[in-house]
């Protein structure tokens, strides 16, 4: 799983305009903020297991967007996405990553594969 591709691919969906660009841009923002914020306020405000597992999970889930929301910055710079995806059969991956980008519900899990994607760029670049 490949967090930056994730969020290029979703950026450019089938026709790569700037309008959808911007709404992807805007969903990864308002997901991390508005999902992490709520979850939060369950975490602190419930008084319940149920409550407060909600808000763990949503708390998780919504940090999932942070690295989603950092790659779609930094694809959003001209030619940046252009770059990311040049030589991608882009229906292809579109398919691929409508059923991979699942793993946003599973907690923290594009936190784990951003930071071992991470780690293994900077072990490679590292090696001689």
């Amino acid at each position: 799983m490949n967090v930056r591709r994730l969020a290029a691919v979703d950026m450019y969906g089938s026709r790569g305009t700037t309008r959808r660009r911007w709404i992807i841009l805007a969903e990864f923002l308002v997901g991390v903020v508005v999902m992490v914020t709520w979850g939060s306020w369950l975490l602190s405000s419930s008084n319940d297991l149920g409550g407060r597992a909600f808000g763990l999970w949503l708390t998780g889930a919504g940090l999932n967007y942070a690295p989603l929301s950092a790659y779609a910055l930094m694809l959003m710079r001209r030619g940046a996405l252009d770059a990311e995806l040049t030589g991608v059969d882009i229906n292809r991956e579109l398919r691929r990553y409508t059923v991979l980008q699942l793993w946003v519900f599973v907690p923290l899990s594009l936190v784990v594969f951003t930071v071992r994607d991470t780690m293994a760029r900077r072990n490679n670049s590292l090696t001689p």
